[in-house]
């Protein structure tokens, strides 16, 4: 983040404006609506702006900034035309600690403001950090479109029984899961309809049913998908929300540990080639004793739970034990990585199965069955394949396949980190040695990946200009 986002309280506390034309009105009124006491410098005002500070608890004074307007105040405006003024007012206020906004002039800020969607006491604050402003305001339109009137109604009901819930139901996790059940229920539909009492009694008759209830733990195992956060299922979103406990693997990328709940515990469990943190025993252990706890555990996998994911473990673990539990598949890495590569794993002209590997193997006795692989109009993905991939591709060579059979390994795909080698069964293990290509891979094999000339689409971020050029 450029900004940290913060609600700062400035009801009845004095705020320095320093300008007296349009701009500096829009900035007067958001700040009134605030309850702030306003002191505005200026050496003219405008009618508008006289007005308002005339009929509130304000104060204003015609003439040039001085230093001194800064004393006593907790914000600063610089809202003039003259940027040497504002550059002023940034360096002073910034020299005594003041939070300080020079308009449209980011670099003087110390704090900008953001676009408002006002359900008060419910606020929205949208930010691009200064970058597009029109863009904030374009989200704002969508927010604004969603969020229902009546929301600072529910806020305020909601918060007249905080303390009484908070009494009743001493344990946090308690208190969590009524609140939950109260917005996932009937309660805001009610308030939105205007039924207010008939909601205040629904909400009676929850808590007086939750403090009877026993907290029951249960586990989600959910695919995170390939890398891209975009590619997350609305539930696999809704339960990282939800959870109060994270088991994630090594393969789950940052931005998608970021859409877990702020203040959910968050355990590493993750495991690479020859070197596993947690061991697969202990990790079926942890989530039945986490859930046995009364937690809503979720095991984050990257990829599918089910596609080389050891879910099927988990969850035969989970049943033996009579843990509840669900399941919420991802996009696993075939799927995912072979699209933002431009590579399609199946094409009427090319290939009409598709097969899954694992290309983790340490003996023969280990390996697949080759003779098996070798047909036409298939393709091949190998997970985990990247320590094997010379082996790989003599294996498949020698058992049928040309020297000149496509193939491709993908780093990190779907994400800004995605590099692809393309080449042939000869030469990828040459092509991918020279170069600097990294652990997770895939390795695809298959004539669909000629097609990957033609269907090149994806740039990652920061690429753009490297390499193969970006397609529309």
């Amino acid at each position: 983040m450029d900004y940290l986002p913060v609600f700062l309280d400035v009801r009845n506390r004095e705020c320095l404006l320093v300008g007296g034309g349009e701009v500096a009105l829009r900035k007067a009124r958001l700040l009134e609506r605030a309850g702030a006491r306003l002191m505005v410098v200026a050496e003219n005002i405008d009618r508008p702006l006289q007005e308002l500070l005339d009929h509130g608890h304000h104060h204003y004074r015609l003439g040039q900034f001085s230093s001194q307007d800064l004393q006593g105040v907790v914000l600063a405006i610089a809202a003039t035309d003259d940027e040497a003024v504002n550059a002023a007012i940034s360096r002073q206020a910034q020299a005594l600690q003041i939070p300080v906004n020079a308009v449209d002039q980011p670099a003087l800020c110390s704090l900008i403001f953001p676009a408002l969607v006002d359900r008060s006491p419910v606020v929205v604050a949208i930010s691009s950090s200064g970058s597009s402003p029109v863009l904030a305001r374009k989200i704002k339109e969508l927010v604004e479109t969603q969020l229902p009137a009546a929301t600072g109604t529910l806020a305020e009901l909601l918060g007249s029984y905080r303390e009484r819930v908070k009494q009743r139901l001493t344990a946090f996790p308690a208190r969590l899961r009524f609140w939950e059940q109260v917005l996932d229920g009937t309660v805001p539909e009610l308030v939105y309809s205007g039924q207010i009492e008939t909601a205040r009694h629904k909400l009676e008759t929850l808590l007086d049913d939750a403090e009877a209830a026993k907290v029951e733990g249960e586990v989600y195992l959910v695919g995170a998908g390939p890398g891209d956060p975009d590619l997350l299922t609305i539930k696999a979103l809704r339960l990282l929300q939800k959870a109060d406990v994270v088991l994630y693997d090594r393969l789950v990328s940052t931005p998608i540990l970021e859409k877990i709940r702020p203040d959910a515990e968050r355990i590493h469990v993750g495991k690479e080639r020859a070197a596993h943190l947690v061991p697969q025993d202990r990790i079926n252990d942890m989530l039945v004793e986490l859930a046995r706890q009364g937690k809503r555990v979720l095991r984050l996998k990257g990829g599918d739970p089910f596609i080389f994911g050891r879910g099927g473990e988990e969850m035969a673990s989970l049943i033996g034990e009579g843990i509840p539990f669900q399941v919420v598949p991802g996009i696993t890495a075939a799927s995912g990585c072979a699209s933002y590569a431009g590579i399609p794993l199946t094409h009427r002209d090319h290939a009409h199965s598709v097969m899954f590997l694992t290309g983790h193997f340490k003996t023969e006795q280990e390996e697949p069955d080759w003779e098996r692989l070798c047909v036409a109009k298939q393709t091949l993905v190998f997970y985990m394949g990247l320590m094997n991939l010379a082996t790989i591709c003599q294996r498949l060579i020698t058992h049928g396949l040309s020297n000149d059979f496509p193939a491709a390994l993908i780093q990190k795909g779907t994400t800004a980190d995605q590099v692809v080698v393309a080449g042939s069964l000869k030469n990828l293990p040459g092509l991918v040695a020279a170069s600097e290509v990294r652990a997770p891979t895939l390795l695809i094999v298959g004539e669909v990946v000629r097609l990957r000339e033609q269907l090149n689409w994806y740039q990652p971020p920061g690429q753009v200009g490297a390499g193969d050029s970006p397609r529309q």
